[in-house]
C-alpha cells in the first residue's frame, strides 16, 4: 500500500473566512474555496481547511504550526528574524505570546496566537 504524500491541516474556527485570510497572509498562500481553504501557490506546502464549528477555543492546541522564519539562524541573528516576522504579523491580528529564549537543546522560537487564539510559533 503507497504511503499518503500530501496532507491537510483542517482548523475548527468560529470565522473560518477571516482565519482563512489571515494565514494565507502569514504564509504567502492563496485563498480557494468560498474563502475557507488556503492553498500553497508553488504546491509545495499542505493545504489548510477552515471549518465553522460552535464551541470555542478552551485549551492548548495539541498540534500546531511552526512558521519557520530562522532557519539556519543562531543567537541574535536569529532572534532579530524573529522579531521582524512577529512586527510583521501583529498587524495582522496575531499576538505575542510567549518568546522562548535558546537553551542546551532548542534554539529560540517565539510563541504566538492567531486571530482566534490557536497558537503557533516563529521558529
Amino acid at each position: 500500500m503507497p504511503a499518503a504524500k500530501q496532507f491537510q491541516v483542517t482548523f475548527d474556527c468560529a470565522e473560518p473566512e477571516r482565519v482563512a485570510r489571515f494565514w494565507c497572509e502569514v504564509l504567502g498562500y492563496e485563498l480557494h474555496e468560498s474563502g475557507v481553504v488556503c492553498a500553497d501557490p508553488t504546491g509545495v506546502g499542505p493545504r489548510l481547511y477552515f471549518q465553522r464549528v460552535p464551541e470555542g477555543k478552551v485549551v492548548k492546541n495539541r498540534v500546531h504550526l511552526c512558521v519557520r522564519v530562522g532557519t539556519g539562524l543562531v543567537g541574535a541573528e536569529r532572534l532579530a528574524a524573529l522579531e521582524a516576522e512577529c512586527a510583521r504579523l501583529v498587524p495582522l491580528g496575531a499576538v505575542r505570546y510567549q518568546l522562548l529564549v535558546a537553551d542546551e537543546e532548542n534554539e529560540s522560537c517565539l510563541v504566538m496566537q492567531d486571530i482566534e487564539g490557536n497558537e503557533f510559533c516563529l521558529d
